[in-house]
């Protein structure tokens, strides 16, 4: 009987040291956190449970990332004057004091980045869109005009000069070695408070934002939580070594304010596009000319593909970079450059990296197939005169126009049109127009020229009224989707 209490004293006491040792063994580690637990099975044996989570590196320091970056973050404010009105002045305007002709001016506020020590600053293209007058308040509270000297409104980004010297500077970073909850700093001036720091992670990266607008953009924001808010538009957001790694521009929100949304255009992009600023006042932008849409595995079920990577290509230009390299519709857009494609943002994203001229690697999946195609970028202007062919005609949303022949016209006793010579896989079929049909109005406007058409659609924003005759004389109207 003592021989056995004795036994169990003894399993106490050393289960009770190897306790002490995991414990005293756990703590003195700074990167991992351990929770012990004791408990009896039924033998009444004791036996330790240690659970382990480790923490990568200390906890963040945003001290060294703060004190670095913030003096390079500049108040930025606009003034606007609109234009004198057209019509008489009211007695209200005289009341209000507009009576006088002279023009009113709004008064809007940003911020920006100090990118070089002589005064290169880079801002948000619609923080400075409109402004007759831009003033650059720096950290010392010195006031400069600014001059503008090129704006991209495809990436939001434009570029100011100041004249002044030895200004802080933050470095550029590399927004593609972001990753997914990496700690950052947005720094700007929300509200009028300059100098503002808030502290977040990443959240998403390569995010789009919906518009109904149809500018040609070039989205892959980086998705963070730090709080930015009016006035923040053009300021820094830093990575915890001090780094720009991106330029806040927007956010999502149902009241105007923050609500834990905020976005940056990367700053790759961004040094691409102020490089081309500062050497030709204006972006040369290369394209590859094609319009896709993610690949899914729904897409892959629903147009029987044999992958659901990257890109699904719907259309593909005609006289543009891809269609020359042999790219076709139906095709899928796995990686450029041995880069894979992750969805259409990524694609422009790459695309934005090169200038016309240059040759990429498209890595494409064409049925079972794997493709390997060179492509020699072309400029954006350039995809869109090659679309002018010799003869006259215009390719638009898959339908050839060109010049009604003046027989036809002097059949149907009309003085002008257009006439759709070709029709393939696109919007216009979509709608029911076929081939042979002359248009003679878009959207309530006359139509003597392909060219004339295609104005009309880049003025469109959702759709376009078509009115025309068949050759057989019968009058149909059309709404075309964009």
């Amino acid at each position: 009987m003592k021989r056995n209490i004795l036994l169990i004293v003894l399993t106490v006491l050393i289960n009770s040291v190897v306790v002490l040792g995991i414990v005293k063994l756990n703590s003195g580690s700074k990167d991992r956190v351990s929770d012990t637990y004791v408990y009896s099975d039924e033998s009444g044996s004791v036996r330790p449970v240690v659970q382990n989570v480790t923490i990568s590196g200390e906890n963040p320091d945003f001290v060294y990332a703060a004190e670095n970056s913030v003096n390079a973050v500049v108040y930025v404010k606009v003034v606007k004057r609109a234009e004198k009105s057209q019509t008489p002045p009211s007695i209200f305007d005289y009341f209000f004091g507009y009576g006088d002709g002279v023009p009113r001016e709004m008064i809007g506020t940003g911020s920006g980045v100090i990118i070089t020590e002589d005064g290169y600053i880079v801002t948000n293209n619609h923080v400075i869109s409109g402004a007759t007058e831009i003033d650059v308040t720096v950290a010392d509270q010195k006031t400069f005009k600014a001059e503008l000297v090129g704006t991209d409104p495809a990436t939001d980004i434009a570029l100011l000069k100041i004249d002044a010297k030895g200004l802080p500077t933050i470095p550029m970073g590399n927004s593609d070695n972001l990753r997914l909850g990496e700690w950052v700093l947005a720094i700007g001036s929300p509200y009028g408070l300059t100098s503002t720091i808030t502290a977040g992670i990443v959240s998403a990266k390569g995010r789009t934002m919906q518009s109904n607008q149809r500018e040609f953009k070039i989205e892959s924001f980086i998705q963070t939580d730090a709080a930015v808010n009016p006035g923040n538009s053009g300021g820094a957001l830093v990575n915890v070594k001090g780094e720009l790694v991106g330029i806040n521009t927007a956010i999502i929100s149902q009241t105007g304010a923050y609500s834990g949304y905020s976005f940056a255009v990367p700053v790759n992009i961004v040094s691409r596009v102020v490089e081309d600023l500062k050497s030709f006042g204006s972006v040369k932008r290369a394209v590859l000319g094609i319009t896709m849409t993610n690949n899914s595995e729904d897409l892959k079920e629903q147009m029987k593909l044999s992958s659901s990577k990257g890109v699904y290509i719907t259309e593909v230009a005609k006289g543009g970079a891809a269609a020359t390299a042999g790219v076709k519709e139906g095709d899928i857009l796995e990686s450029i450059n041995s880069e894979k494609v992750k969805n259409s943002a990524s694609v422009q994203e790459m695309v934005n990296r090169y200038r016309p001229g240059d040759v990429i690697e498209l890595g494409i999946i064409r049925g079972e197939k794997s493709l390997k195609l060179k492509a020699t970028l072309i400029a954006k202007e350039t995809q869109e005169m090659n679309a002018y062919n010799i003869n006259g005609t215009v390719n638009l949303l898959g339908a050839t126009l060109a010049t009604a022949p003046k027989e036809e016209l002097e059949n149907l006793d009309l003085k002008y049109g257009v006439k759709i010579i070709k029709l393939e896989r696109g919007k216009v079929r979509d709608a029911g127009i076929k081939e042979g049909f002359i248009i003679t109005y878009v959207n309530n406007n006359p139509v003597t020229s392909p060219q004339d058409v295609a104005a009309q659609v880049k003025k469109s924003r959702r759709s376009i009224l078509i009115e025309g005759f068949y050759p057989d004389g019968r009058l149909y109207y059309y709404a075309v989707g964009l």
